[in-house]
């Protein structure tokens, strides 16, 4: 987009003028399609009123940002990260899932107990998510309750929106990760909800069990009793890794899937059966059977691709095709630490190669992603879980970033797509991120 102005004022009014734009219209993904003219992006009270040929004469006289011949995207959704796993990024990339967890995760992670420790590693990570194109997130803490609450508190701050979890986790990791028993972690759970639940505008608490592995069957019981007390929103693990699936197998021999194990307790998804609608995000299923991959779509399961993850920890392709061909709900993770970067530009690019290998080497049924179809898993694909976000269309959140490609120096004319291509692949959300609005207010 060149010569772009963003207009705001201090109610948060946010209108963009763009001259000589190649866009007059967004497809489903948020992309634009290619005409010369001038159009203006209008946004009203932290909600977008979509983009105009001729902007409305009522909207005319809001005051006007000008950040030159810039790109402007919706802004990015990583619907998968491990807060307390920033500290150790890119570390020990050449492990298993299991073998990961064991030697770094669960160690560093029972770092959290000191509040001056996870202070300084929180303040690190919402710093470092703030400076990134990532405009909301759904986030795993640990489980401890007063640094959960400390990170939710550090995000509230940083002018983000996201789902922040404090983990449960009652067995199958050290006496100083694991809660005593379930009843105890139960116990802090209630607490936590109880003192966070109306304290924020922007970061809300997600019902978070660990993974099934980590999780005993009085545990899973307790969870589904706070669900239902408070309605919240639930993230975990599914079928990541062949090694995870066999383990579940063998703790949960009566379940028919690893999906099951949490279906049974209403936590995965809606359940018509009873009338519980529970909005849930499982990460990565890479290994989901058909029967899995079926109730996942039934019950309106997000899945969060983790490309990057599933490459490091080896473990495996998720069928991203597959399951967009069948109506599921999928958007985009960076899941640090398993994931070694923050960029939601470079999942979008992980998530095309990915899924390139899965074509070539599994299955020549299901075609790459291209990228207007990766770009929307990042924006619109992961927004739906938060609601009417990922778009600049009428009626949706407003969130944007800003970006200036000047850098990306080239002899040939290049048009709106291709800029915005050559902008992800080349991580310039990493060099050159010039502004950042959330649901309508400047953060950056």
């Amino acid at each position: 987009i060149r010569d772009c102005s963003i207009i705001t004022d201090m109610s948060s009014s946010v209108s963009m003028t763009i001259d000589n734009v190649l866009s007059s219209s967004f497809c489903e993904s948020g992309v634009a399609t290619t005409i010369n003219v001038v159009v203006s992006l209008l946004c009203v009270n932290g909600i977008s009123k979509g983009v105009f040929e001729v902007l409305p004469e009522k909207f005319k006289n809001l005051p006007i940002y000008d950040y030159g011949d810039a790109l402007i995207f919706p802004g990015m959704i990583d619907m998968h990260v491990h807060a307390p796993q920033f500290a150790f990024r890119g570390t020990s990339m050449d492990l298993e899932l299991m073998d990961w967890l064991n030697r770094y995760t669960f160690p560093e992670e029972e770092k959290y107990e000191d509040l001056k420790y996870a202070k300084k590693a929180y303040d690190m990570f919402v710093k470092a998510l703030k400076e990134s194109a990532t405009t909301r997130s759904v986030i795993f803490a640990t489980r401890h309750r007063y640094a959960t609450e400390l990170l939710m508190e550090l995000m509230e701050a940083s002018g983000l929106i996201s789902y922040v979890g404090k983990v449960n986790m009652d067995r199958e990791a050290s006496d100083n990760l694991t809660e005593k028993n379930a009843d105890v972690s139960a116990y802090t759970t209630f607490g936590w909800i109880n003192a966070v639940k109306d304290k924020f505008t922007r970061t809300k608490p997600i019902l978070t069990p660990r993974f099934i592995p980590c999780c005993t069957d009085k545990l899973m019981e307790e969870l589904r009793e706070i669900q239902m007390a408070y309605g919240i929103p639930v993230q975990s693990h599914l079928s990541e890794s062949k090694g995870e699936i066999d383990f579940v197998k063998f703790l949960r021999p009566k379940n028919s899937f690893y999906g099951d194990s949490y279906n049974e307790y209403d936590l995965f998804g809606k359940n018509d059966d009873i009338g519980v609608d529970v909005k849930t995000v499982m990460a990565h299923c890479v290994w989901s059977t058909d029967e899995e991959v079926e109730l996942m779509h039934k019950n309106g399961v997000f899945v969060a691709h983790c490309p990057a993850s599933n490459m490091n920890l080896t473990s495996g392709i998720a069928p991203i095709r597959k399951y967009l061909d069948l109506g599921l709900n999928v958007g985009l993770g960076s899941d640090v630490a398993g994931g070694h970067s923050l960029s939601i530009f470079r999942a979008i690019t992980d998530a095309i190669q990915v899924s390139k290998m899965y074509f070539r080497m599994v299955n020549e049924n299901y075609k790459p992603l291209v990228f207007s179809e990766s770009f929307y898993l990042a924006t619109k694909g992961g927004g739906e879980f938060f609601g009417k976000v990922g778009s600049f269309e009428d009626g949706y959140d407003f969130d944007a970033i800003v970006l200036n490609d000047n850098v990306l120096s080239h002899p040939q004319t290049l048009n709106l797509a291709e800029r915005m291509e050559r902008a992800v692949y080349l991580g310039l959300d990493e060099k050159n991120l010039t502004a950042k609005f959330v649901a309508g207010t400047k953060v950056l």
